[in-house]
């Protein structure tokens, strides 16, 4: 199972430290690298994407709003320099939180949790009957939601 997974991040060098530790795992497929949220809001929407990987000060939108003002919900980790936003962060319901600049083991670690916690989901959709539906997609205001049961 690849987890797709995109970064968004407004310095080019913190992205392509990310990109350059996704690169270690198998199970890891990097779709795409922004520097702005909105343009990686369709993607986003399209319930393509499996996790985020999205700094919080970035000059067009704040990550952190970015996040509260979507429907879609791919897991969502933080990747910033400053540690006074995990709270608020947690309030959202990120998965994980990465202080800049990221060490290998402690990206390790978040890869490891996230990959469990895709297999834990794929598995207990695996062992539900074939004809129930573990999500459905419903179009509101001309975007499609995915909605989990």
């Amino acid at each position: 199972m690849k987890i797709k997974c995109i970064i968004i991040d407004d310095e080019p060098l913190a992205g392509e430290v990310i990109a350059t530790h996704l690169k270690e795992f198998s199970n890891m497929q990097l779709l795409g690298s922004y520097t702005n949220p909105l343009e990686a809001l369709s993607l986003i929407e399209s319930g393509e994407v499996d996790a985020v990987f999205i700094d919080i000060n970035m000059p067009k939108m704040n990550g952190l709003d970015f996040i509260k003002s979507l429907d879609a919900s791919p897991y969502f980790i933080i990747t910033t320099a400053y540690r006074e936003y995990a709270v608020e962060s947690f309030d959202l319901d990120v998965f994980d939180y990465l202080v800049k600049p990221v060490p290998f083991a402690r990206f390790l670690k978040s890869i490891n949790k996230l990959s469990q916690k895709m297999m834990t989901e794929q598995s207990t959709e695996a062992t539900q009957p074939s004809t129930e539906k573990s999500f459905i997609f419903l179009k509101v205001d001309k975007k499609l939601i995915k909605i989990k049961f």
